[in-house]
């Protein structure tokens, strides 16, 4: 997952040390201040039967006194010392289709917490480097989203709702999303509120009958506010821990789908509005879930397809943009396949170790 990025941060992790430790070398050495010698008089010394300076030989040498500073003394990291990796690491990120604001603000936290940095020479320029990088990614992917969690801190039934553009894979993340929490020890029901798209109702009623889901539906064409109400108030009376509520694709453009979804959301009442879209979709899923935020309010973000994303850009980009979590990555076709969403998890998969 997000491979091309991964190998490029790696690359870039090289550019960043080198660099530094060129500073490093090239720093001319702390020069030190003559000592203060004590100002000798007739009446310093009368009476001592040796000078001043000869007493006190378990003080540091000169030459030791040289040894200690050059070993302690630390690089001050001046804006040119980092420029040239700076911008690679720009140009890298916009090719890997993070988004440009989202750029714009790593480049920024790496700015401000390497230049004027004390560097102390001898001391890990690479672990430097990584911490610097692993504290820029974390900082625009924000906290996640611990599902199970949210969960059990809520009055049951715990109402979720997704919505989307067509055709990214909503209806499958329904079902793997039900898959997981059943999992985790909660009971599930799901509404048919696609009533919209042919087959939709068929496609989430077959994924729920393998998975032993009960599915709340109506016909074809039906009102999905009913059908998710109906939903609701089943899970109300069955004591069902979380209602999954499937939706049809639309685009937010579309006046009629968009004012349609705004009624489901004040008949259905849901605790978490999720947005599904690809990871693959790179800025363009960026922008759509900006552009579902602003028009209907978003709370998590879901991106199938990310086992398919070799650049990783959206799912850098759209937390920091939208303002709300990442909640699961989608990486494959089984019930199995979706990951919950720990951004310190993927930041340290990105940059292949731990420091």
């Amino acid at each position: 997952m997000f491979d091309s990025l991964k190998k490029k941060l790696q690359n870039i992790r090289t550019k960043f040390t080198s660099n530094i430790e060129e500073a490093a070398e090239a720093a001319p050495p702390e020069a030190e201040a003559p000592p203060v010698l004590p100002e000798v008089t007739d009446d310093s010394v009368a009476g001592q039967s040796s000078p001043p300076l000869l007493e006190g030989r378990d003080e540091p040498t000169f030459i030791n006194k040289v040894k200690v500073l050059i070993r302690d003394r630390e690089l001050l990291l001046e804006a040119k010392d980092i420029e040239e990796p700076l911008f690679e690491l720009e140009m890298i990120l916009l090719e890997s289709d993070v988004a440009l604001p989202v750029t714009d603000e790593i480049i920024a936290r790496m700015r401000d917490d390497l230049v004027g940095r004390h560097k102390k020479i001898g001391s890990s320029v690479d672990r430097l480097v990584v911490s610097t990088l692993r504290s820029a990614l974390c900082g625009v992917l924000g906290d996640g989203l611990d599902l199970p969690a949210y969960i059990r801190e809520r009055e049951r039934p715990v109402k979720i709702l997704f919505t989307g553009v067509n055709g990214t894979g909503k209806t499958t993340t329904v079902a793997k999303v039900g898959h997981y929490l059943q999992e985790n020890g909660f009971s599930v029901v799901i509404g048919a509120g696609d009533t919209f798209r042919a087959g939709a109702i068929e496609q989430i009623a077959t994924h729920a009958d393998r998975l032993g889901i009960k599915v709340i539906q109506h016909q074809a064409g039906a009102d999905p506010s009913a059908v998710l109400f109906d939903t609701v108030q089943y899970a109300k009376a069955h004591n069902i821990d979380v209602v999954l509520a499937d939706t049809a694709g639309r685009f937010h453009n579309r006046a009629n789908l968009m004012n349609q979804l705004e009624k489901i959301r004040r008949v259905m009442k849901p605790d978490l509005v999720v947005y599904v879209d690809e990871a693959v979709a790179g800025n363009d899923a960026v922008i759509r879930a900006d552009e579902f935020n602003r028009a209907v309010g978003t709370d998590a973000v879901v991106l199938t397809k990310a086992d398919m994303d070799s650049k990783g850009g959206a799912a850098i980009s759209i937390a920091h943009t939208v303002g709300k979590p990442i909640l699961f990555l989608g990486i494959g076709q089984g019930y199995d396949d979706i990951l919950p969403f720990e951004p310190r998890a993927v930041v340290d998969e990105l940059l292949g170790d731990e420091v």
